[in-house]
This record gives C-alpha cells, sequence and structure tokens, in this order.
C-alpha cells in the first residue's frame, strides 16, 4: 500500500471495474480507491499502511483539524469513535485504532488509560516500575483494536491483536514509553527494538491488520479470484 498525498490515478484509470463516464466519475472512483488512517501520528500512520500489505489505495492521514476525544469505555468503543468521525468529515474509508498495555499484576492496568497514565514517557515508566516494585510476576500484553468503516460511518469489520511479554525491571533504551519495559521473549528483544519484519508478525497493530485486510481489498473490489 502506498502512502500518499497524491492519486495513483493510473491505477484507477485502468480498473475495469469502475467505468468512467467523465471527469466528476473520476473524482468519484478516486474517493473509492482512498482510505483515511484516523490519527494524527505520522508514525502509526506508516506502520498501518506498511502492515496492510501492497495495494492500489490511496492512503491519507486525518486532517489536521480532527481531533476526536476519546470518551468510550473500550478500546473498541474509542477505535469506533475516531473512525466514524474521520470517515464522515471526509467521506472516505476509514481505519483505526486504540491500544494500550495491560499488566497482570496491577489488573490490566493502565489498560484504556495507557496513553493519560502520565505526563511524559518517563514518568509513565516510573510510575509503572514504582507500582510493580519487586514482584517476580511481571507478565504484561499490548493489545490493540482495529476498526474498519465505511465512507458513512458504518463499522465494516473490527479486529484485536495481542502481544505477550514480561515487564523488564528498567527500561532497555532510553526515550522510550512502555514498548521500552515489554520484553518479547519470541523475538528476544523489547516491543520497541521490534524491526518492520517482526511487527508486522507480532505487534498487535500487524496482527489486527492481517485480519483488516482481506475486508479492505473486498471493498474496493481487488480481491484476487
Amino acid at each position: 500500500m502506498e502512502c500518499s498525498a497524491h492519486p495513483v490515478s493510473n491505477t484507477f484509470s485502468q480498473n475495469p471495474l469502475f467505468p468512467q463516464n467523465g471527469q466528476n466519475d473520476h473524482f468519484l472512483i478516486l474517493k473509492r480507491h482512498q482510505i483515511t488512517i484516523a490519527s494524527g501520528n505520522q508514525h502509526k500512520v506508516e506502520e498501518i499502511v506498511s502492515m496492510l500489505g501492497p495495494l492500489p489505495i490511496e492512503v491519507t492521514q486525518q486532517p489536521s483539524h480532527i481531533n476526536t476525544e476519546e470518551t468510550g469505555s473500550t478500546y473498541l468503543e474509542n477505535a469506533l469513535l475516531k473512525a466514524r468521525e474521520t470517515a464522515q468529515i471526509t467521506n472516505t474509508w476509514t481505519i483505526a485504532d486504540d491500544s494500550g498495555l495491560e499488566v497482570d499484576a496491577l489488573n490490566g492496568a493502565p489498560g484504556l488509560f495507557s496513553a493519560r497514565f502520565a505526563e511524559t514517557n518517563k514518568e509513565k515508566i516510573d510510575k509503572i516500575l514504582t507500582a510493580l516494585g519487586d514482584t517476580p510476576y511481571r507478565s504484561a500484553r499490548f493489545l490493540s483494536v482495529m476498526v474498519l468503516c465505511s465512507p458513512k460511518g458504518e463499522l465494516i469489520k473490527d479486529a484485536e491483536g495481542v502481544c505477550w511479554g514480561e515487564l523488564l525491571k528498567s527500561p532497555a533504551y532510553e526515550g522510550g514509553e512502555f514498548e521500552s519495559l515489554l520484553w518479547v521473549k519470541e523475538a528476544n528483544c523489547t516491543y520497541g527494538e521490534l524491526n518492520q519484519q517482526q511487527l508486522s508478525r507480532l505487534g498487535t497493530r500487524g496482527k489486527a491488520a492481517r485480519i483488516i485486510a482481506p475486508y479492505l481489498r473486498q471493498a474496493f473490489g481487488l480481491e484476487k479470484n
């Protein structure tokens, strides 16, 4: 999939599934093959795009003026809030996700409130390490819920991705957030040190994106025969 702010016009004009009858129809065709990632985080946008796989679709980041208030009581509710608002404003197919760190010894905290657990990354790390203390029970998981919505804001598919690990007693590197603490045994490194291939296979968004991708292809009439 290409992350670009410009239409991939050659792909659309040669698609026999969508005949063209003039300039207005061509505009609608472009919109039909456009998807917006409901996030203001460019890194997250690029990560989701790479995990969906190569598709002849124009991908854009949400407009800068959109700032959805995450008032849901679940990851799914928050993802839907973001996706539906962006879809209805942009009139495009939209993907959004919500995620968090869930620590077993803390009864699943910080969970839904991971992003608001503390003001800075260092404060988040210090707070969670203090809460854990010296307990040997340090199992935790990252969990992401991803949704695909139509331009009308209708939920087409939701998917969940989970990555289990154990929290280290100190971050593996400076400047990171919770991902610098979660040791992923299968990769022999922390979540934040996973390379792109490992993220696609073991990462929460990678797992969710693999479930979403066939529904996206189907929505655009790109399913392979």
